[in-house]
């Protein structure tokens, strides 16, 4: 009887643990796909932010944050973060950013620690755009744990239809929209 009895419980558990983790792979949000390609010289600019999930590093940035990009002649990019704090001051952090694939690939690398640091993994990280506009006036930039997102425009600000079908697409993403922080120009 005791064995009819094990049997049957690890029998259930056997079960519940089978469903518990099909569960889990329905619910589980798929790999972070990118945009097929990107022209980097037309990327070049300045981009300014439209929405973010907040982050420990803008965290002195109250208004006016952009992204200006330029093409080195190694074919690495120069990134120059800036944004405004709260006294009115411009904050900024200069960094660099290296593709990853070929010449129109959409995962790049960023690195805004010293370049004596550069060997260092660590300090290099994902900046993948996800969604960019056919003209490049938009674009959403994230990462592959979805951990990072950010919304950036050529203007300070979007069409609220825009921003909305950008959500939309971000939600079918799996991307939580309750942590999206709307940016202040």
């Amino acid at each position: 009887m005791k064995q009819a009895l094990r049997a049957s419980a690890l029998s259930a558990l056997v079960c519940l643990g089978t469903w518990a983790a099909a569960c889990h792979a329905q619910n589980a949000v798929t790999p972070l796909a990118t945009v097929p390609s990107v022209d980097v010289p037309r990327y070049m600019g300045t981009w300014h932010e439209i929405a973010k999930y907040p982050n420990w590093f803008q965290k002195q940035c109250v208004s006016s944050t952009q992204a200006t990009y330029s093409l080195q002649p190694d074919g690495r990019v120069q990134v120059l973060n800036r944004c405004k704090t709260d006294k009115g001051e411009w904050r900024e952090a200069l960094g660099v950013a290296r593709q990853i694939g070929g010449p129109t690939s959409a995962k790049l690398k960023v690195r805004f620690a010293p370049e004596w640091l550069s060997f260092i993994p660590m300090v290099w990280g994902d900046y993948w755009i996800i969604d960019l506009d056919p003209q490049y006036q938009w674009v959403v930039v994230s990462e592959p744990k979805r951990d990072y997102l950010w919304i950036l425009s050529r203007t300070p600000q979007l069409p609220p239809a825009t921003v909305q079908q950008l959500l939309d697409k971000l939600a079918t993403a799996g991307f939580d929209l309750k942590r999206l922080e709307i940016s202040p120009p």
